[in-house]
């Protein structure tokens, strides 16, 4: 059996119920993040180019801006469901990872808001360990193939 499907049966095994809350909040806040971004494009465009790392080209904004945007929303939709759980973290970990970088993770002192992305960022990489848990749609739907 390959590592990844051991990390999968021990992540599906090895679950209380009371973390499926807070993949539940997790995914509330990524879907709130997401509609934030939408309703407000230019504070998102705006943060991504008074970024000092990597010069962005006005096309490759506009593309990452959407792409945050989608995959908030969409991320944060199925980790509130349960389903694709995994999916959806890995989609979100490089998106969390720069905004802990963006927000000033390596300032002095550290910017407090830093903090929701450094928790929302250990929380994605639980759940990539995890899995959904016995409160989610995959589960219920398994549940049904049994029958």
């Amino acid at each position: 059996m390959s590592m990844v499907h051991e990390i999968e049966k021990w992540g599906d095994t090895h679950h209380p119920k009371a973390l499926d809350i807070i993949r539940i909040a997790l995914g509330v806040f990524l879907l709130i993040k997401g509609l934030t971004f939408m309703d407000n494009t230019a504070y998102l465009k705006n943060l991504i180019e008074n970024q000092d790392v990597v010069h962005i080209s006005s096309g490759l904004l506009m593309a990452l801006v959407y792409y945050v945007t989608f995959a908030h929303l969409v991320g944060g939709i199925l980790i509130v469901l349960g389903t694709l759980t995994r999916f959806a973290c890995i989609i979100q970990i490089p998106i969390v990872l720069a905004a802990a970088f963006l927000t000033g993770i390596f300032q002095e002192p550290i910017n407090t808001m830093v903090w929701p992305s450094i928790t929302a960022l250990v929380l994605l990489a639980l759940f990539t360990i995890i899995g959904s848990g016995p409160l989610s749609l995959d589960r219920y739907l398994s549940s049904w193939d049994d029958m």
